[in-house]
């Protein structure tokens, strides 16, 4: 049964687009099949590996004008863009029936076809976000390992349980990881133990480091796997991934014991 995970954190700038990239094409690197969900009306996923004016595109979908068809980046990996069109959908659904439910229906429809699909949402806690997390199974949070990291969280995981709550009782905040991170500067390692005290074991134990390769990627329309093959960024991320299928393995044990 696939996994659905919403990567989301409504602050800017702390790699969440850059995540789920890599976390997904990381994971199909290590052989399963992965959808990924650009559910960002900046579009920035699907411009940072080459897609530009798709024909098929998640408004679309979720408006119900067309049967979404995903368009495969390599083997095992596959995309379903975003384009700026998506930025009227909120305005546009906010007075539809079910409006919450219209991402899920898309994603129903498609679990059967993948290992993991991945969403990657907006910047904010408007509707799209929304039905990204009535989609999913889990949330991730990329946390920047900054001063104000902890700020405005609270406001995330207020959403995450009204959703749970009233629209998708199976959510649950799968992960928190690290970004950005640099173990010389003392701030960074207090802001980890703040993060640590907070969400307990949630916290992967990997940190992504900043790493230069990673910033770079996107020009050259490529994940970092492909792009710089032997960088930190590259390390981490794979790190990551290996963690991510290790935690999912044990959870799926653990559910089998318990039926």
């Amino acid at each position: 049964m696939s996994k659905v995970i919403s990567i989301s954190n409504h602050k800017g700038g702390v790699g969440k687009t850059t995540s789920a990239i890599n976390i997904g094409a990381g994971i199909a690197q290590l052989k399963k099949r992965v959808l990924l969900i650009d559910l960002d009306p900046q579009a920035n996923l699907s411009e940072s590996l080459g897609i530009v004016e798709p024909e098929s595109n998640i408004y679309q979908a979720i408006t119900g004008e067309q049967t979404v068809r995903p368009i495969e980046i390599f083997k095992g990996l596959e995309l379903i863009p975003a384009t700026l069109d998506l930025s009227g959908a909120e305005v546009e659904l906010s007075s539809e029936m079910g409006r919450e439910y219209r991402l899920k229906r898309v994603v129903e429809a498609l679990r059967g076809s993948y290992d993991f699909i991945f969403i990657d949402t907006p910047p904010s806690l408007g509707l799209l976000t929304i039905n990204a997390f009535t989609a999913s199974d889990e949330v991730y949070i990329p946390l920047q390992a900054h001063y104000l990291a902890l700020r405005g969280l609270s406001k995330l995981t207020e959403v995450i349980d009204r959703v749970k709550d009233k629209l998708n009782p199976q959510l649950t905040i799968g992960g928190v990881f690290i970004t950005l991170y640099d173990s010389r500067k003392v701030l960074n390692r207090n802001v980890v133990e703040a993060i640590e005290a907070n969400f307990g074991e949630k916290v992967f134990n990997t940190r992504i480091r900043e790493n230069i390769s990673l910033a770079e990627a996107p020009t050259q329309e490529m994940d970092i796997y492909r792009y710089s093959p032997k960088s930190y960024g590259e390390k981490n991320y794979l790190s990551l991934c290996k963690e991510i299928l290790s935690k999912q393995h044990k959870h799926n044990k653990h559910n089998k014991q318990k039926h």
